[in-house]
């Protein structure tokens, strides 16, 4: 990490500051003696920066204790309220859970990772609190397999260059020749498909939603292995789900 200069001290106290935020995140609480203990910094650095959070609202003080502030909820509303993607779907995402009483999300890509920003829960195959803002990697998720397959291949590879193809569970693709070859298998079949490779026992199918000829985002709907069978997606639940994209792609044409 660079450390010389005044470019460099601005680096490492922002490298600071994260690593700060992202150890309140894990932790929910901590005291500033913790989180310095826990990072290996001086209690001093670290007061320093809790102080100007909670300045900033971004921590709370009780006591002592900081816990990340709501002001990071209001900063990821109106981050997600910039994606004209996310007012187009949204109500499409509701009927397309109703119409397969099955879970609806949408999942947004931003650098070579895959977000769900949206999303309707049924029949409890997902903790609707504990998925929305979840980050997941491409290659191991339904979605993210329906935007890699209509990336060109050189953006593909730079994804893969950046995050691996890590193991969600033992179904997931970690061979990089394997993937490509089930990106094509996506292309050609219009969807993509998840059977337990990134959660055991859950199913999902995504498609990509296409604006100006990239994905912008995909609609994935996910349920129990046991229900959401290979024969139900073909024979039931993709007609559904195209027809959900193709509304979605004449909304962000139209409006």
């Amino acid at each position: 990490m660079e450390t010389e200069g005044n470019g460099g001290r601005s680096v490492k106290s922002n490298e600071t500051l994260f690593s700060i935020i992202e150890s309140l995140k894990e932790r929910d609480v901590a005291g500033v003696t913790e989180l310095a203990d826990q990072l290996g910094l001086a209690k001093s650095t670290v007061h320093k920066h809790l102080v100007s959070l909670e300045q900033h609202r971004y921590v709370v003080n009780e006591g002592g204790q900081y816990r990340l502030g709501l002001e990071f909820f209001n900063t990821g509303i109106h981050v997600r309220n910039q994606y004209e993607v996310y007012h187009a779907a949204k109500e499409r995402i509701d009927r397309l859970a109703r119409e397969t009483d099955e879970a609806a999300w949408l999942i947004v890509h931003e650098n070579g990772l895959g977000m769900f920003v949206y999303g309707v829960p049924r029949n409890e195959s997902f903790s609707f609190d504990s998925t929305i803002g979840t980050w997941v990697y491409l290659h191991a998720n339904s979605a993210g397999k329906a935007i890699l397959a209509h990336l060109p291949d050189e953006e593909v590879a730079a994804v893969l260059d950046r995050h691996g193809l890590p193991a969600q569970t033992e179904n997931t693709i970690t061979d990089e020749d394997e993937l490509f070859d089930e990106l094509e298998a996506t292309r050609e079949r219009g969807y993509a498909m998840n059977f337990q490779e990134d959660l055991r026992g859950l199913h999902a199918i995504a498609t990509p939603i296409i604006r100006d000829g990239r994905p912008v985002a995909a609609v994935t709907v996910a349920g129990a292995a046991n229900r959401l069978t290979e024969e139900r997606i073909e024979s039931d639940v993709y007609e559904s789900l195209l027809e959900a994209v193709d509304d979605i792609e004449l909304r962000l044409v139209y409006g």
